[in-house]
């Protein structure tokens, strides 16, 4: 498929009348998709924001795995649907291609128009935005950034990616910021060539779970909390937390992903924080009340899906 023309798949979509998809003004139903290079989870979820039902999609050829994630929604009504898909993504509602990813590595996503065919076959809005986006606005709507107003939410797992988010929406320029490209000094004896197909060692090609994996010979989940792996993890997290602390000035700086499910690496992320800021940030919160600034998700692997039917109750124009 060639970048930026129509997608062939919605002429595999039959589209649907919108009146008769719509839930009932008394109990509006939503339906979020998040969805990954590996699976896509497919929710229902009320007004509330408490999810009904739930389901997960391998991620195969955008044909099948499109056709999946129809087939869930197509006979429960809905009021909206909100994606958070896997990137590179168009999120801007104004460009021609809005809704596609775009230069994924992803083997036949390249140029895949994701909100088409799913809009075109269950007839209601669908909001659209990058996966990050989606699991930093379930943060903040219901997890550890509900309390601040302006956040970063950093995600450690087959990527690594981040979404700077204040008053309930996340910074946009002329793309969406791209956090896990960031390239950082590297940790002293460390010659590790990195694992980025596009930058080599930038953040994600030394710190995501296929960099640790080609570094080590094993997978994350595999390694002992005491391996050295998880000090050259610490090291390069830390220095990126602290380049954000300087540039953006965050509340809080949220780490989620598979990889941060190893509780242990916080402390040891902090006191690199610490170190790298070097006494400058002159408040409590760089200072002596790091463990506020630098938390774990709340919502944990919950928080991609809570925030894609937010979306899509905004895509509705509920409250939420």
């Amino acid at each position: 498929m060639s970048k930026g023309q129509p997608s062939v798949l919605l002429h595999l979509f039959l589209p649907r009348v919108i009146d008769t998809r719509r839930s009932t003004l008394e109990d509006p139903r939503f339906g979020g998709v998040e969805a990954g290079g590996t699976k896509v989870v497919c929710a229902t979820g009320d007004a509330s924001g408490s999810v009904r039902e739930r389901t997960r999609i391998k991620t195969t050829t955008p044909e099948e795995t499109l056709r999946a994630v129809v087939d869930f929604f197509e006979d429960r009504p809905l009021e909206a649907v909100g994606v958070g898909s896997f990137g590179p993504v168009d999120d801007n509602p104004d460009s021609p291609t809005y809704g596609f990813i775009t230069n994924t590595p992803k083997n036949g996503w390249q140029h895949t128009d994701v909100r088409g065919p799913i809009q075109e076959a269950l007839g209601v809005p669908v909001a659209f935005d990058l996966d990050v986006n989606a699991a930093a606005l379930g943060e903040h709507h219901g997890g550890a950034g509900r309390d601040v107003d302006a956040f970063v939410y950093l995600t450690v797992g087959t990527g690594v990616g981040g979404s700077f988010m204040q008053s309930g929406r996340p910074l946009r320029g002329l793309l969406h910021p791209e956090i896990g490209h960031l390239r950082l000094p590297r940790a002293s004896g460390d010659d590790f060539a990195g694992h980025c197909p596009f930058h080599g060692d930038c953040l994600e090609g030394l710190a995501a779970g296929p960099a640790i994996e080609a570094r080590w010979g094993r997978s994350p989940a595999d390694l002992p909390d005491d391996h050295p792996a998880w000090e050259v993890e610490a090291h390069y997290l830390g220095i990126a937390v602290a380049n954000l602390a300087c540039t953006l000035a965050p509340e809080r700086v949220i780490l989620g992903g598979g990889v941060m499910h190893r509780r242990q690496l916080f402390p040891m992320i902090r006191r690199v924080v610490r170190e790298r800021l070097g006494g400058y940030l002159d408040h409590p919160r760089f200072t002596e009340h790091l463990d506020e600034f630098v938390t774990p998700a709340a919502l944990g692997d919950e928080n991609g899906v809570r925030g894609a039917l937010a979306m899509a109750r905004q895509a509705a124009q509920y409250d939420c």
